[in-house]
């Protein structure tokens, strides 16, 4: 998704994480792709029950420590204006947030092999297997529900 600058941009905000960011560089997106990859790993390793990557720690973690977000408080409610790195440090701190608090059971992994996405389940009896049923959900049920059909008929061929 961060392909280019304006790309990035657009997700901080599609992902409200700000309201207003200023223009991206180059540089931007590089860093984002940095700790992006840093944030999976650290995740991965959490969901696979091992240490966490020293590298990708200490990428997150600078990130983090950088100035984050600052919400203002305006006559209509909140906004959030941020340069891209206050924008950035907010998606470690988040990230921070995640992997060292109560939701940590619930994280899984989509099951469509062809997704990295990661989710929390708060499903009732936590059995969900997709991270959403718009986009991986029901491209598997229906790849299932036809190889079931076709399973039946075949049969039926001899």
């Amino acid at each position: 998704m961060f392909v280019s600058p304006d790309r990035l941009d657009a997700w901080y905000l599609e992902s409200g994480i700000v309201d207003a960011v200023t223009p991206s560089r180059e540089s931007d997106v590089e860093q984002a792709v940095t700790v992006r990859e840093a944030i999976y790993a650290l995740v991965s390793a959490r969901l696979a029950g091992e240490p966490f990557d020293r590298k990708a720690l200490a990428v997150v973690n600078g990130a983090a420590r950088k100035p984050p977000v600052a919400p203002q408080l305006t006559a209509t409610g909140r906004w959030t204006e941020a340069t891209p790195e206050e924008a950035l440090s907010t998606v470690a701190r988040h990230a921070v947030e995640l992997l060292s608090g109560p939701d940590v059971p619930l994280m899984k992994e989509c099951a469509n092999p062809e997704c990295t996405r990661v989710f929390i389940d708060r499903s009732r009896g936590m059995r969900r297997q997709w991270c959403g049923m718009e986009s991986c959900g029901n491209k598997l049920k229906a790849a299932a529900y036809r190889a079931r059909r076709r399973q039946a008929e075949a049969p039926a061929a001899h």
